[in-house]
């Protein structure tokens, strides 16, 4: 996708196919475009974000074991109607929030404060380098026939989507397998983004005002990083 694209023209292009909503009725995305985000690493504002994410997920497990959450079974659920296997293909969201038991990963300023947030409001959070998109982003289910490129012990590795899940993709190919659950090394956040698309996913009984308050929590973080930090979003559901 061409720099020259602003972020309502990214917005406005992004498209959910009709085939996500008839597997998923329930299914909504708050699409976020960040501009002019700094670079930097882990800092105090990231750690105490972190900090209070850990604190949420302590809390909350004291209550009930991580799979019955609301919003992580709410996704295991939506992995089994494709027929995929939540205990071996974890959503993001259940993935961070068992490792959050033990103390999130710092890695740095950026992909810090995006996964608290993610954690501390339980959804499943994407973060997508928009200047190295092909065309506009679509989530459609998969045919069988998508080449899936990633990283595994170091080294490049290609498997096909399994036909019927969730993925997004672009003109170029998948950007990110089964909804959430695998991200591309095309597209992936480096040290050098400053132009992010945050992809925020909800299944009931996670409500709008929820995703909102999340973008607002997460557009307000990065501003406090640079004056230049600019933000729009856009939510999709499934029309009435």
């Amino acid at each position: 996708m061409s720099r020259t694209k602003d972020a309502q023209t990214i917005l406005q292009s992004t498209h959910v196919a009709p085939e996500i909503f008839e597997l998923r009725p329930d299914y909504r995305v708050l699409l976020m475009v960040v501009e002019g985000i700094p670079t930097g690493p882990s800092d105090g504002l990231s750690e105490a974000l972190l900090g209070e994410a850990e604190n949420s997920v302590k809390d909350k497990l004291s209550n009930c074991p991580v799979t019955e959450l609301p919003h992580i079974a709410a996704w295991r659920e939506a992995y089994k109607s494709f027929g995929a296997k939540p205990q071996k293909t974890r959503n993001s969201l259940e993935a961070l929030t068992r490792r959050a038991q033990d103390g999130l990963p710092r890695v740095n300023q950026l992909t810090d404060i995006y996964n608290a947030i993610s954690v501390k409001y339980q959804i499943p959070f994407g973060g997508e380098d928009v200047d190295k998109y092909d065309g506009a982003p679509v989530l459609v289910r998969a045919s069988g026939n998508e080449e899936f490129q990633f990283i595994s012990g170091g080294k490049p590795q290609t498997e096909f989507a399994a036909p019927g899940e969730p993925i997004w993709r672009d003109d170029s190919g998948i950007t990110c397998r089964r909804w959430n659950w695998r991200q591309g090394p095309r597209t992936a956040l480096t040290n050098d983004t400053s132009r992010v698309l945050f992809i925020l996913d909800a299944l009931e009984p996670l409500t709008d005002d929820v995703l909102v308050q999340a973008a607002n929590e997460l557009a307000s973080a990065l501003k406090s990083l640079s004056p230049e930090v600019r933000t729009m979003h856009r939510i999709i559901g499934r029309s009435i």
